[in-house]
């Protein structure tokens, strides 16, 4: 792995540490020992954290003679009749008697001895903790005594089963601690295997669990991945369930198809943008540390878009705030944080500690609000209302303004929901349903929740800008059972084998959508054969005349050279210059295309660069003239040299299709979502590509 970080990143951070600040110090860890192998794995990684901070370890272990001892007399009138005699019930009392006051203290003594010997091994300090004792409670009482910066802990104890997700003591601490606190998982996995993923909402804890991220991240010498999670099916669905149940006069009461209309117009478009900009502030803070941090916007229900996203990225490790932007002050855990605490593959960090980006901290201080302006903001719905809040000021305070008047916020919300200002956006049409996805959804036994998915199935179709609902909008949201999906024969899978990696899951997921739709039980190879070409024809739509852009030959499959293809660290630096998502996906396909093509099993900067080459030949000879947005110039500004004149050319006909004059931001996401679709940003032989 190609380190991001460099190690001078944790010295920055610790100058710019206030008390009450992320990261949190590293100077006093404490460790709960119960000689279990996640309480073993958990001293081992936090004697590499306090190693690197020259701190000190704090083993704690509670032992409850106290409980004991009651359960004992407790217990006595049910012993056996032979122990029923005074004096054999004094000698069992007094062997009882020492087994709590000597016996637990040897016990824990051994934990700490342990304890001791791994830490004097490594070179750090070693000190021990035994109060007497329920385990958790005591745990918790040290957390709270203001004597240790991070708690670390094992997600399971020696109680653990086959199939336990979290332990009844693991679980009361982590809800009750109010320090950072740092979950062992895998007690196989050091942080640092694969890249820390933090997440992040826009709250000051979220940007607080950045912070920890890339602190650990240069401890440990790894990458930091962000992600924003947000559900833009909830909403629809929860709209449509109270309009069922609002008669005509409430609904006026409540202006309810008002409001109805202006969450429609956010979930489609103004959720998406606000966590995008908290990605953005994010990379901008990695940046003024100099640090690369890969950012990626998910949806679906966030815990499980969250949970996905760490089985493909094979994250070591999870940093999240203990609770989210939604959070009261009553809260102990976010239900996100609950969730991902039980059944997250890695290990987890959940902060306590926050941060402010500067910007957003200048902002609230020397930007004041018109009256029209806060009445303007207000029409936001409140459950986004402080995000779209602080929009406006960043978008203010970077056009050099320090008075927010109604037209910047119209100006800023107006990209974000479309209608905004008081236009009619329109009833949104009926769709009507594939037979294969009315199928699939009546396989679905619990009407209340067929209807949820039928709900959130509808919202992805529109999302899609498809006509129909088909298969591929359901399944997202169905837990198919292994009958209900098409078997895969032998020669269909050797079929897709050969498929290049990077797209190799979309293809099958394409080809199953196929078999879905057709009713077929059993992927032929036939099928299979299908589908890939399918797919092969979205990825590669070009004309041969237009060769000089996209090689021809790279659409078909590879022949010279099978097996896996690496990449130099150098190449995988010059490929992060592209922006993530569909453009570096597809980038990376075509490059290694070509590497099997040019019978090369390791990627070097030398090739990506003559690929490159070949493409801005190619996108040289493409001419652009529509005038832009601002918004739409600066995203384009964006787009890798070598490609450019080739994107604008197809975001400047999406436009045309779209009726405009000019390119706007609307414009290039429209673009992009065919470009999803389609798996190349080509689409001169696709009529009406935009249109639909």
């Amino acid at each position: 792995m190609t380190p991001s970080i460099s190690p001078q990143v944790t010295d920055t951070l610790s100058d710019n540490r206030a008390a009450d600040t992320a990261p949190a110090p590293l100077a006093r860890i404490l460790v709960a020992l119960d000689a279990s192998e996640h309480a073993n794995k958990a001293l081992e990684e936090a004697i590499r954290l306090a190693k690197s901070a020259d701190g000190v370890i704090t083993g704690i272990h509670a032992y409850a003679a106290m409980l004991h001892d009651r359960r004992f007399k407790m217990m006595e009138g049910g012993l056996p009749e032979r122990y029923l005699e005074e004096e054999e019930m004094g000698h069992q009392r007094e062997v009882h008697d020492d087994l709590i006051t000597r016996g637990l203290n040897i016990i824990s003594d051994s934990y700490h001895d342990a304890g001791k010997d791994v830490c004097d091994a490594a070179g750090v300090v070693f000190k021990r903790l035994s109060p007497e004792g329920k385990n958790y409670a005591k745990v918790v009482e040290a957390a709270r005594s203001g004597d240790y910066d991070v708690l670390a802990i094992g997600a399971l104890g020696l109680g653990a089963i086959p199939g336990s997700l979290i332990g009844t003591v693991a679980e009361r601490v982590v809800r009750r601690s109010p320090i950072d606190t740092f979950v062992v998982r895998d007690p196989q996995k050091a942080v640092g295997d694969g890249p820390i993923v933090v997440g992040v909402d826009g709250s000051p804890l979220s940007y607080g669990a950045l912070m920890t991220a890339l602190d650990l991240a240069a401890r440990t010498n790894t990458d930091v991945h962000a992600v924003a999670a947000y559900d833009p099916y909830y909403h629809y669905v929860a709209f449509n369930k109270i309009a069922g149940v609002l008669s005509e006069e409430a609904g006026k009461v409540f202006r309810f198809k008002e409001q109805e209309q202006l969450h429609e117009e956010l979930i489609d478009d103004g959720i998406a943008k606000i966590y995008q900009s908290h990605l953005e502030v994010a990379e901008t803070i990695a940046n003024d540390l100099g640090v690369k941090l890969f950012t990626k916007l998910l949806d679906g229900k966030p815990y499980k878009a969250i949970l996905d996203y760490l089985a493909e990225a094979s994250a070591s490790l999870l940093v999240i705030g203990k609770t989210g932007v939604h959070a009261d002050d009553e809260l102990d855990i976010g239900g996100n944080a609950e969730n991902l605490l039980r059944l997250a593959p890695c290990h987890l960090w959940l902060t306590q500690t926050t941060y402010t980006p500067p910007l957003d901290i200048v902002a609230e201080e020397t930007v004041a609000w018109s009256v029209e302006a806060e009445k303007k903001i207000s029409r936001a719905p409140e459950f986004v209302r402080d995000m779209a809040r602080r929009m406006v000021l960043r978008h203010t305070q970077k056009l050099g303004h320090t008075f927010v008047t109604s037209d910047l916020v119209d100006e800023v919300m107006g990209k974000a929901m479309p209608g905004f200002s008081g236009n009619d956006a329109g009833k949104e049409r009926e769709l009507a349903w594939s037979k294969a996805a009315e199928k699939l959804l009546a396989n679905v036994t619990d009407a209340a929740i067929a209807d949820n998915i039928r709900l959130r199935a509808i919202k992805r179709a529109r999302r899609g800008h498809s006509d129909k609902v088909m298969p591929k909008h359901v399944t997202p949201f169905l837990d198919l059972a292994d009958s209900d999906r098409p078997d895969w024969s032998a020669a269909a899978l050797a079929r897709t084998a050969k498929v290049p990696e990077m797209v190799r899951a979309t293809v099958k997921a394409g080809i199953e959508n196929l078999a879905l739709e057709r009713g077929i039980k059993e992927i032929s190879f036939a099928l299979a054969e299908e589908g890939v070409v399918e797919a092969r024809k979205a990825m590669c739509p070009v004309p041969a005349a237009e060769d000089e852009v996209v090689d021809k030959a790279e659409s078909a499959e590879p022949e010279m050279l099978d097996g896996p293809i690496t990449w130099s660290p150098e190449a995988e630096i010059r490929l992060t210059r592209v922006p993530e998502g569909f453009m570096r996906d597809m980038t990376r396909q075509r490059v290694e295309t070509f590497a099997r093509k040019s019978g090369v099993a390791t990627i070097t900067l030398d090739l990506v660069e003559e690929k490159y080459a070949s493409w801005a030949e190619g996108s040289a000879k493409r001419k652009s003239d529509m005038a832009r947005t601002p918004d739409a110039s600066a995203r384009i500004e964006r787009i890798p040299e070598f490609i450019r004149p080739m994107v604008v050319q197809e975001i400047e006909r999406c436009a045309r299709e779209m009726g405009l004059d000019i390119v706007t931001g609307a414009a290039i996401d429209k673009a992009g979502e065919a470009w999803e679709g389609m798996g190349a940003f080509h689409s001169e032989d696709v009529p009406d590509q935009y249109k639909k």
